[in-house]
């Protein structure tokens, strides 16, 4: 019997650095470090519910340290910039 994941597993801790930054400012997109089992369903899911937004696109990989990186894209009526404010990015 497979355990299912829970939202706070799913999404581990945001990515700050200065690329993720520009992502935010410019193409409204938020970046995540998610556990490696989630697809983009569960992750779409987990980041609606913990930061209430409405995701419009999910792009993920591996990087070379085997973390799952996610890149969440949010739909126009929310702003990342607002999000990272209350995640203490910005």
């Amino acid at each position: 019997m497979a355990k299912t994941l829970e939202y706070y597993d799913i999404v581990e801790y945001p990515v700050i650095t200065e690329k993720a930054v520009d992502l935010i400012s410019t193409q409204n997109k938020l970046t995540f470090i998610v556990n490696k089992k989630s697809n983009k369903a569960e992750i779409k899911a987990a980041v609606e519910k913990l930061y209430k937004v409405k995701v419009k696109t999910i792009n993920t990989l591996v990087d070379r340290k085997s973390r799952k990186k996610a890149f969440v894209t949010l739909s126009k009526e929310f702003n990342a910039q607002d999000v990272a404010n209350k995640l203490g990015i910005l």
